[in-house]
């Protein structure tokens, strides 16, 4: 089968097709045969040398998949070959075949198409872990979302919606702003035309908001506390601007907040499949109703694996840009 390598150079142009075998599904798990794969941010870290696989995964970029069910592994039962499914996967995404654990794999809502639900588990496994496992987003509360037009922001807008909470979000332009007011947002924030500090507080009356999704890291964290109201939740889930800061936590005890963070890649089976549960119980069918949906910014032939990434880390794209692999 084909599958994406890197060289140590770390860029776009590293990437290469090799040839290789085509993997075997262990105990309790399913191979699947990729239609499209999703690329996501840490895909570009894992590139670049600063995300590497946890133990035991496959080194190999890719952590979601859409395709069918190509083959059962020893006790797997919950699906049969043939079934078309959306994974997340440990690694092996970017692969004519990827293995992932049975209960990691969620079934193409209704209406949506193969290459629009290779773009659903990384970014939905991740934020409702954050969200609502974490951060305990409820109804009638508001939350910050940075980076509110990619993958990540744009399903946190519409958590956010599905839960009854306010979402507000920044973003880098106008365009941007205006997209995100259209999915959902309830404020957009230009951070080059504005300080989004200054916004948030005038928006609410200088109360501040309950929970932050930040994925900036660097300068944002000392400004995401100063936005967060008493008892507020900041979540780190990424730093794009570093994560090693000179830090004020005055402020974290006169509010009483909490500053956590998580990564989904190296939870345990049991952890994603709890998660995967939930997703399924609470998430899919307002995919199946239209309360939720999905954007795709791209479709891109796996030879092009190399703009795919480009495109993501010049920030110019507007949520999921996927591979295609097979038709």
């Amino acid at each position: 089968m084909r599958q994406i390598e890197y060289g140590s150079g770390g860029g776009p142009d590293s990437m290469r097709i090799v040839e290789v075998e085509r993997p075997s599904p262990g105990p309790g798990q399913i191979l699947i045969e990729v239609h499209y794969a999703g690329v996501n941010g840490p895909d570009l870290a894992q590139r670049q040398g600063h995300y590497p696989p946890p133990p035991g995964a496959s080194p190999v970029l890719g952590l979601e998949a859409a395709g069918r069910v190509a083959e059962l592994g020893p006790g797997a039962s919950e699906w049969k070959v043939g079934d078309e499914v959306t994974a997340l996967v440990p690694g092996g995404g970017y692969a004519d075949y990827c293995v992932t654990s049975e209960r990691h794999a969620l079934p193409i809502p209704a209406g949506l198409t193969l290459a629009e639900a290779a773009g659903l588990p990384e970014t939905w496994f991740t934020v409702w872990a954050n969200l609502i496992e974490v951060a305990h987003l409820k109804a009638g509360e508001r939350v910050l979302i940075h980076g509110g037009s990619g993958g990540i922001g744009l399903s946190a807008i519409g958590l956010a919606r599905l839960v009854g909470a306010h979402p507000f979000v920044t973003v880098g332009n106008a365009h941007k702003a205006q997209f995100c007011l259209d999915f959902g947002a309830e404020f957009a924030i230009d951070y080059r035309q504005e300080d989004f500090v200054a916004r948030v507080r005038q928006i609410t009356d200088q109360e501040g908001v309950d929970v932050v999704l930040d994925v900036v890291g660097g300068g944002y964290l000392q400004k995401n506390v100063s936005v967060l109201k008493r008892d507020g939740r900041l979540v780190q889930i990424a730093f794009l601007q570093g994560s090693k800061v000179e830090f004020d936590f005055m402020p974290v005890m006169i509010k009483r907040l909490t500053v956590t963070g998580s990564t989904t890649r190296r939870r345990s089976v049991d952890e994603k499949a709890r998660i995967r549960d939930a997703l399924l119980r609470e998430v899919w069918p307002a995919f199946t109703s239209g309360r939720l949906r999905s954007h795709l910014f791209g479709v891109y032939p796996l030879e092009k694996v190399g703009e795919a990434h480009r495109i993501m880390e010049g920030g110019l794209h507007i949520g999921k840009l996927v591979l295609q692999l097979r038709e």
